[in-house]
């Protein structure tokens, strides 16, 4: 039995005529003789009826403090109306279905309600509709505890429930649905030369995904390499192939991307930079600095941690807090807010001599001040002033030809 997922996300879900578009994309590939499983997120987005924030705000509007528990429960309730929704539609159009939620599915988890890790999935059921010849439509985002109690998979979820049954049932491929079509070498609301990317590896998506790129969730893509599950990246509203993502040694085209050093960029706003100097002999400077944000649930990013000093960004949010907390332990940050973490991706940089030196080149040529930087196998990130920020994808973007 050859098993495809196909994930559709919010957007896809949100009106009668995206919904035509679902059923079109599940009709053809039943027609290619594939056992179909369907994982659906909420209805639309915030401000639509069934959109998961908007189930937040009957909780949030009177300022009540719902539990994790019961919290879960309610947010749980959009997926499965989309479940049960898209079910009737196939039937009436005489394409036999069933719908499950993500417990009766089988994906089991643990207790963390909110952020819920999968445990296991036990796919029987799926298995048994699938021998009958229905498509099998499963809520995402959720699954089940030991307990039976309902739990969320936080952000990101149903592309998580989708790739974690791929990997259960052994699908063939996973398809991710969403609005736009497949993954780009940079947001095209910025940079208008940004195309398609055919092919791109785990590690090249995973790191897109999580410095700004916002087509697949990255814990979605850790699940499909561990499986060694393909994935594309797909738009609801078209025919066209997207996005392969899968090793990149199974890639036809390999040599082409090696040749290609920088897959991508993606870019975060929204960020403050802090520096704190080590300038008055104490020795426990920087454990101080960075035990004082755990403690106190304030996320850091780009950290550089010297001899002199410890340099890092928080989210615009918490940058007041933050500096608050430091000043009370005696420590005098330095603060620069309003900047953009720019992160330059690419399997083929590593190794390869001359990749910064080509992007401080671009930078300089625009007057355009690095703040800080870091660099790993795949990727190179520099911090600059937000203002500066779509100036600057512009010019990374070309002088890496990402437009070619």
């Amino acid at each position: 039995m050859r098993i495809l997922v196909q994930k559709f996300g919010g957007t896809s879900l949100s009106t009668d005529e995206a919904r035509d578009k679902v059923i079109h994309h599940i009709s053809r590939e039943k027609d290619k003789g594939y056992a179909l499983v369907v994982v659906v997120s909420a209805m639309g987005r915030q401000g639509d009826p069934y959109a998961t924030d908007t189930l937040l705000q009957l909780v949030r509007d009177d300022h009540h403090s719902l539990p994790p528990r019961e919290t879960d429960m309610l947010l749980g309730c959009g997926e499965l109306i989309s479940a049960a929704a898209l079910c009737a539609k196939l039937i009436e159009r005489g394409m036999p279905a069933v719908a499950f939620s993500g417990g009766a599915a089988g994906i089991m988890t643990d207790e963390q309600f909110g952020s819920a890790r999968i445990k296991r999935i036990d796919p029987e059921r799926i298995l048994t509709q699938l021998q009958l010849g229905k498509i099998v439509i499963v809520a995402g985002f959720q699954g089940m505890t030991s307990l039976g109690e309902v739990t969320t998979l936080g952000r990101g979820g149903s592309d998580t429930s989708a790739t974690a049954l791929g990997a259960a049932l052994h699908a063939e491929i996973v398809d991710i649905y969403t609005d736009v079509n497949g993954i780009l070498t940079a947001d095209p609301r910025i940079v208008s030369e940004a195309r398609p990317l055919s092919v791109v590896s785990y590690a090249e998506i995973c790191n897109l995904a999580r410095h700004g790129a916002k087509v697949i969730h990255p814990r979605a893509v850790e699940i499909a390499q561990q499986a060694r599950v393909p994935v594309r990246v797909r738009s609801t509203f078209s025919d066209e192939p997207g996005t392969l993502v899968t090793d990149r040694g199974k890639v036809r085209d390999e040599l082409v991307l090696q040749d290609r050093h920088v897959t991508g960029i993606a870019h975060a706003a929204g960020l403050t930079q802090i520096s704190v100097a080590a300038n008055d002999g104490r020795s426990d400077m920087q454990l101080q600095v960075f035990q004082t944000m755990a403690k106190h649930h304030i996320s850091v990013d780009f950290i550089n941690v010297t001899p002199s000093g410890a340099v890092f960004t928080v989210y615009d949010r918490d940058a007041k807090e933050a500096v608050r907390l430091l000043e009370h332990a005696g420590l005098k940050p330095a603060v620069v807010a309003g900047c953009a973490k720019l992160s330059v991706i690419g399997g083929g940089m590593n190794g390869e001599p001359g990749v910064m030196a080509r992007i401080v080149e671009a930078l300089t040529q625009q007057g355009i001040h690095i703040l800080q930087s870091a660099d790993s196998n795949t990727t190179i990130w520099v911090l600059v002033r937000e203002e500066d920020m779509a100036p600057a994808l512009r010019a990374l973007h070309s002088k890496f030809d990402l437009h070619l």
